[in-house]
């Protein structure tokens, strides 16, 4: 990769982050004894607002996904795999404590200023602290967004050793931003001030997460790397990755509003202009692709890679902002939904896991699975004891070709456009949307046997599935101070209905 970067970036940021690396007392020195014998190193890898369809091996035609193909190739690749919710912050909540959006504590999207977000509550459990249980040592790499810095939510205080990127969400909807955390420090970005677009933070996020790698390379590690891309701002290095796109497509271009650019009157929150949105966005794809890449040869470059768990996954379904154009490029794979919405395009997540000489190769699965299910995967992985107060299974029994349990059901629940609930019940899907407004609450259901887009309404031939699904929605959540007072009971909803 060509990247617009000097060599004082590497130079600050190699000297700012280095870390001790914890040793693990093995009894044989032989190093490939010592590998056969150490837990598996895991990495999770997740992606921003990547669609369904956003991956070759899934479908894409547009642009190709090389490396995560053969991720795939080489591992486990899910077909039934669930996001933690359609946004960002209880998305990624579900997935770091196990538990789906009615239990979870973040489950919308609450700002505080002047940076950050509402945050994990210090009782929260996460994986990151399962590890530190089993020894390992932990880092979280990209974006955090589940609390603002110093308070009970930062990433050093919910079980990472360290944590190198964005921590408000907000923050990371531009990929030039003057400075990141390191841990509770703010790091410079060289050259960037909100004017200037010098620095790709991602590239750099990317450099740190190799060193921590590379650090790490005798130890136990865990590491969390949520990518920022492919999220709403377009924009990358003229590079050699952005050459390859240029002009491959007929373009739309995006104006931003007032502050979108960066200039004098930058509004953070806002997208900036992209007069080439579809090139800009494949670009983004192909490098979030090579910075797979580059981890999967680091890990092989140090003797390592047959003992580590690689995961691949994505917070949610596409977005429609900043110029972007999910349909042009089939990024929800042809589900029905985006972002923000509890159809299947909504939160039907790529899930790729690699393991070398573990995972038989090419293995294609069809286990309904979601985030919740990846911190008891993680337990059973380094032989910690699953917390009780969890709402996922385990499925490390499928990735090694073995009896795996199942879930009964599946359940999510949104706060914003009216509220809405979903259910997952063997193959049939229920959607409750506008469930905080009674006068407009809707109920469908969807056999996804067949209609896997979710065109046909089943509702009123399956009255018997309807009222199971509900009862699941009316019990399957739990009050909370800031959550769940805007979706009352839908059997209310039901009984009205028939009045």
């Amino acid at each position: 990769m060509n990247r617009v970067k000097c060599l004082a970036v590497s130079f600050v940021f190699f000297s700012i982050v280095g870390i001790t690396s914890c040793r693990l007392d093995f009894s044989k020195s032989d190093d490939n004894d010592r590998e056969e014998s150490r837990k598996p190193n895991i990495i999770y890898i997740l992606a921003d607002d990547a669609g369904y369809g956003d991956l070759s091996c899934y479908g894409q035609n547009r642009f190709n996904t090389p490396n995560l193909d053969k991720l795939a190739e080489n591992g486990i690749r899910f077909t039934q795999h669930y996001a933690g919710s359609t946004v960002c912050a209880p998305s990624r909540s579900s997935l770091l404590t196990g538990q789906h959006t009615g239990h979870t504590p973040i489950r919308g999207n609450l700002e505080v200023e002047p940076e950050g977000q509402h945050p994990l509550s210090a009782s929260s459990l996460t994986i990151a602290e399962i590890m530190k249980q089993a020894g390992y040592v932990t880092g979280a790499f990209g974006k955090w967004g589940l609390g603002y810095p110093g308070s009970e939510g930062d990433p050093n205080k919910q079980g990472f050793d360290e944590f190198f990127g964005y921590n408000c969400q907000r923050m990371a909807h531009r990929y030039y931003p003057s400075y990141l955390w390191h841990n509770q420090e703010r790091v410079q970005m060289p050259g960037n001030d909100w004017k200037n677009t010098v620095t790709y933070a991602q590239d750099v996020i990317q450099d740190v997460t190799l060193k921590f790698i590379e650090d790490q390379k005798d130890t136990a590690f865990f590491a969390f790397v949520p990518i920022v891309i492919p999220h709403a701002e377009l924009i990358v290095p003229y590079d050699s990755i952005y050459a390859k796109f240029e002009h491959r497509f007929k373009e739309i271009p995006y104006v931003g509003t007032q502050g979108a650019d960066y200039g004098e009157d930058l509004n953070i929150s806002n997208y900036c202009s992209q007069p080439k949105p579809r090139a800009v966005f494949a670009s983004m794809m192909y490098r979030m692709d090579v910075y797979v890449g580059q981890i999967v040869n680091r890990l092989k470059e140090l003797g390592i890679d047959k003992n580590t768990v690689v995961m691949f996954a994505s917070d949610n379904g596409p977005h429609r902002e900043g110029g972007a154009d999910p349909d042009f490029f089939n990024s929800n794979g042809g589900l029905k939904g985006y972002k923000r919405d509890l159809y299947e395009g909504g939160i039907r997540s790529p899930f790729i896991v690699s393991w070398p000489g573990t995972i038989e190769p090419g293995t294609i699965s069809d286990h309904i699975s979601a985030f919740w299910d990846v911190l008891p995967t993680c337990a059973d992985l380094v032989g910690v004891q699953t917390p009780e107060e969890i709402d996922g299974i385990s499925f490390l029994p499928e990735l090694l070709g073995q009896e795996q349990a199942r879930h009964k059901y599946l359940y999510w629940e949104f706060q914003e456009k009216g509220g809405s609930m979903a259910v997952r019940l063997g193959n049939w899907k229920g959607v409750a949307y506008h469930s905080s407004q009674q006068d407009k609450t809707k109920f469908e259901l969807f056999d996804l046997s067949n209609d896997e887009k979710e065109r046909i309404n089943m509702a009123d031939q399956r009255p018997d599935i309807v009222k199971e699904m509900i009862q699941i929605m009316n019990t399957e959540r739990t009050e909370t101070e800031e959550y769940c007072s805007n979706l009352p009971k839908l059997i209310e909803h039901t009984e009205k209905s028939k009045e």
